[in-house]
């Protein structure tokens, strides 16, 4: 039972099991989906200015009010690889509460200066990239950003962002339907890393 052979042996085998094995691929967990919501504003209600900077708007001096942040990440495949030539939308509500869309006749007036809604598109890394604001509560919601990510003009996730441990996620219905073990995969932890609060969040298709 001790032969120095046999021992041997027994440990180069369990030394091979704790190697990597080479075409193993990772499996990336995908991005829960969340609701589209109401306010999704169609081409017609966008600004000509539809970019990935929320907060200048071509031919405003002013920019939008609220905290401006910068948030990026990836577009992933579920093993891991990058997609090239993904749009990616973000939407949501301006410093006030009110979005860029005639369904909402909130109280308040909108922030002019505010883009509302904007896109990028993926390059060969799948990143994209956006400069926009901190999202707000409004009544009725918890603070979050929506996204949706289209490739060859499918649309392959709608989904939403939010703030992690912010009061009103636990009253908000939409945001207790995600999955507790999935929540940080739609979760924006900004930090100060730059000039801006920056929140980087991958999003697996």
């Amino acid at each position: 039972m001790n032969d120095p052979v046999n021992r041997r042996r027994r440990e180069l085998f369990f030394g091979l099991l704790a190697l990597p094995v080479s075409g193993w691929t990772a499996t990336a967990m995908p991005t829960p989906p969340g609701s589209e919501g109401p306010f999704y504003p169609t081409k017609g209600m966008r600004f000509a200015d539809v970019d990935n900077d929320l907060v200048r708007i071509a031919g405003v001096v002013e920019q939008a009010g609220g905290e401006v942040v910068e948030l990026s990440g990836r577009v992933l495949d579920r093993n891991g690889n990058p997609v090239t030539g993904a749009r990616v939308e973000i939407w949501q509500c301006d410093v006030k509460g009110r979005y860029l869309h005639r369904g909402d006749s909130g109280g308040s007036s909108r922030d002019k200066a505010f883009q509302g809604f904007g896109h990028d598109t993926t390059g060969a890394d799948g990143r994209y990239w956006f400069r926009t604001i901190k999202p707000v509560p409004y009544s009725g919601r918890t603070p979050h950003i929506h996204v949706k990510v289209l490739v060859a003009n499918q649309e392959r996730l709608t989904t939403q962002f939010y703030l992690p441990d912010h009061p009103g996620n636990e009253s908000d219905w939409l945001y207790q339907r995600v999955p507790k073990n999935k929540r940080e995969l739609v979760t924006m932890n900004f930090s100060a890393m730059g000039q801006l609060p920056q929140a980087s969040l991958d999003i697996v298709i």
